[in-house]
């Protein structure tokens, strides 16, 4: 089967991020973090639709009662598609205001984790955070400047997350009840920095690499077994859908280009589609620590 990656959706995002499949609505869901925008299309790029949002958004997640989790600057908020509208839920990072969201996963336990980072991508003010059953925020790991790729085996049983700046990919033992341990470096990355992850069936891990112009899949145990290269350097995350979740989608970034590197990469921050072998993981919606 080629590889050969297509541009779905040309909408040249300033930092393309966050893909996600929404199964009931046939839907890709992803955000341009700088351009403060939330887009969403049908997995043949038709049905665009896109929305403002009030500040950087890092992520939507769906909730398993309606509408999203968006991981903005400062904190979670509700977003309801129908209306365009956010409300704050949850502060995050308050003494840190240098900081705001990035990357997001949820488990298949409908628990959601995301990372912090700085802003200015200097300071180690970083965390993954995981919000507990009761509404709270647990913090599971710190010390990164740019937190990413936080993803789940399909077992449940270890969860995957990634220093950009170090280029390295952490694996934890996750307990049934989320609880991270024995932290261990799985993967480090050359010739561009690892952005978000996805896992497929198989337990591989299919990695994006900002500034690399490519994703990389690995086997569990950190073996390289697979590269499919793209027409852009800045590549940040993949996400699996269609209805036998064997599409890839794509989302990449114009961010830190010079106009000489824009103008030769003219389909920088579009959205771009490939068919893969091995069906990804279903995504799921969150189901702890948000009210229905």
């Amino acid at each position: 089967m080629s590889n050969l990656p297509e541009c779905l959706w040309p909408l040249g995002a300033e930092l393309g991020e966050g893909p996600i499949w929404h199964a009931a609505e046939a839907s890709l869901y992803f955000v341009d973090i700088k351009g403060r925008k939330v887009h969403r299309c049908a997995a043949d790029g038709t049905r665009q639709t896109s929305w403002s949002a009030p500040a950087a958004v890092g992520f939507v997640q769906p909730l398993a009662g309606g509408d999203f989790v968006a991981g903005l600057a400062d904190g979670l908020y509700r977003f309801s598609p129908g209306s365009g509208h956010f409300e704050a839920l949850i502060a995050v990072d308050r003494h840190r205001p240098g900081n705001r969201l990035n990357d997001a996963h949820v488990d298949a336990q409908g628990r959601l984790w995301f990372g912090t980072m700085d802003n200015a991508e200097s300071q180690p003010s970083g965390s993954l955070y995981r919000v507990v059953a009761d509404g709270t925020l647990r913090a599971e790991d710190t010390g990164y400047v740019i937190s990413n790729g936080p993803a789940q085996s399909p077992d449940g049983r270890r969860f995957f997350h990634t220093d950009t700046l170090a280029k390295k990919v952490y694996a934890f033992d996750m307990s049934p009840t989320g609880a991270l341990s024995d932290k261990r470096l799985l993967i480090t990355l050359e010739n561009g920095y690892p952005d978000g992850t996805a896992v497929d069936a198989d337990g591989h891990l299919w990695i994006c690499l900002f500034g690399g112009a490519r994703i990389e899949r690995y086997t569990p145990a950190g073996r390289l077994v697979q590269t499919v290269a793209l027409p852009c350097a800045n590549v940040t995350k993949l996400a699996f859908g269609g209805p036998d979740l064997r599409t890839a989608f794509v989302t990449t970034a114009w961010k830190g280009l010079s106009a000489v590197e824009r103008a030769a990469q003219p389909l920088a921050g579009g959205l771009f589609t490939f068919p893969v072998d091995t069906p990804g993981l279903p995504s799921h919606a969150i189901s702890e620590g948000f009210p229905s």
